[in-house]
């Protein structure tokens, strides 16, 4: 890939939410800023519809938007740490770690291999604690980028 996946400027290390739509779009704009999503707004309702038909939450507090989108230039991930949590529909509670995984409506399956990479970590308590524990967008983005993206 020539764009990295993720960037400092896509992670938000103290995200304040009220809720798992309010969440999205704070990432959706993180995006948008760095010319990766260029209507904010449609992504967002592609977004919202993919929630609609099952919750993203996962186990270990985490939430994982995603969605294919004709909005969306390059595969990106935006991460947030929402110390309050918010609910993605998790069995055990609210998600204090969002990623949202945007990929090209013409990806050829970019979101499905970042996805099943990103869960593949996320199983893993000491890489939600790493994430948790880092203490800026420089150390998540490095983390992210070393641990998930395919090399």
């Amino acid at each position: 890939m020539s764009t990295p996946l993720i960037t400092p400027d896509l992670v938000a290390v103290d995200l304040v939410a009220t809720d798992r739509d309010d969440a999205t779009r704070q990432l959706i704009d993180l995006l948008f800023a760095a010319g990766r999503v260029t209507d904010a707004d449609g992504f967002h309702a592609d977004v919202r519809a993919r929630e609609a038909q099952m919750a993203t939450g996962m186990p270990g507090g985490i939430g994982l938007p995603h969605a294919r989108s004709s909005h969306v230039t390059v595969p990106s991930l935006a991460v947030g740490k929402v110390a309050a949590g918010v609910d993605f529909g998790a069995p055990d509670g609210p998600a204090t770690l969002v990623f949202l995984i945007a990929a090209p409506d013409a990806g050829d399956g970019d979101h499905l291999k970042i996805l099943a990479a990103l869960a593949r970590r996320l199983v893993h308590e000491s890489f939600r604690t790493s994430l948790k524990d880092a203490p800026d967008a420089e150390t998540v983005a490095e983390i992210v980028t070393r641990e998930v993206v395919p090399s």
